[in-house]
């Protein structure tokens, strides 16, 4: 009689076995692919790398943060590059709200419609879509209602009085200082700004942002090649009003103005190491000694 193999017999005395390298290669590459949805669509790593949330936050400390908060996207820009990617983003569990630290995309400078580099920055939301803010000697208002300052945030430097101008305050030409402010409207979907020969310069970096053409002809302002109509300009986007904790330290929305909430990265969650990144990695014993024990493991607040 001839002996007979089955099918899967056959199957496995064809299938070569794995060698070790071929296994631990195909461990690193779930390894990556399981780092990578994490990274995208979970929880990111960031290190704070300036003072500007003093005392909530120091240089030194890192932190996760979650992407899936307010709603993950897919890539905004080829990684380690500043090309932009477009992108789709995924439903939240829910929108920002007023105290929360958030990473964001910078959207640039105030006479910059883009900023050329890809850089986040992590700020606390003061302001929402239509609200409406005004600092008075220091004291902010949302809405005409004090907004209490975050318990570790600090002041620093003379108190600009409200007759000096810092000339490098958004909106252009507004007179303001960092110390007394507005007040200034958050800008929401459907809301009316008034855009003429006057207020041109004010609004003209804020409409190409929002991906028009703006241009000034006489006394006649044109968005889209179409004359506005009585000069009124309506809003596409949502807006936030950003300010970092170290108040006379912080390039934020005072200075190069108002957070489209599309480029909300993720919510600030967690420190989950800190150390005094002053030290270099030359002096590893006094960087290992620089550790901030009661930092680590604390909620962002």
């Amino acid at each position: 009689m001839d002996k007979k193999l089955d099918t899967n017999q056959l199957h496995l005395k064809g299938k070569k076995k794995k060698s070790k390298i071929q296994e631990y290669f195909d461990a690193l590459v779930y390894a990556a692919v399981a780092a990578f949805i994490i990274k995208i669509f979970l929880f990111e790593a960031y290190r704070i790398p300036t003072g500007s949330m003093e005392n909530t936050l120091l240089v030194g400390d890192f932190l996760l943060v979650t992407k899936f908060t307010y709603g993950a996207t897919t890539p905004r820009n080829v990684p380690f590059t500043n090309i932009r990617l477009p992108y789709v983003q995924l439903p939240g569990f829910k929108d920002p709200k007023l105290g929360d630290i958030i990473v964001f995309d910078f959207p640039g400078e105030r006479e910059q419609v883009e900023s050329p580099e890809v850089l986040n920055y992590i700020k606390r939301c003061v302001g929402l879509p239509g609200d409406s803010i005004k600092i008075v000697n220091r004291v902010l208002y949302n809405n005409g209602i004090v907004f209490p300052n975050p318990t570790q945030s600090k002041f620093i430097g003379t108190l600009q009085p409200p007759t000096v101008t810092n000339p490098r305050i958004f909106p252009p030409g507004s007179g303001y200082n960092e110390d007394n402010y507005g007040p200034i409207r958050v800008p929401k979907t459907g809301d009316i700004i008034r855009i003429d020969t006057i207020t041109f310069e004010r609004w003209k970096t804020f409409v190409l942002r929002e991906g028009s053409t703006i241009e000034l002809k006489g006394n006649k302002v044109f968005v889209d090649g179409s004359e506005l109509t009585n000069g009124d300009y309506t809003v596409k986007r949502d807006y936030l009003f950003m300010m970092g904790d170290n108040r006379n330290n912080s390039l934020d929305s005072r200075y190069w103005g108002f957070m489209p909430v599309e480029n909300v990265v993720g919510e600030a969650l967690i420190i989950y190491w800190s150390w005094n990144a002053d030290i270099p990695f030359s002096k590893f014993f006094d960087l290992l000694g620089s550790i901030r024990w009661e930092r680590i493991m604390q909620l962002i607040k």
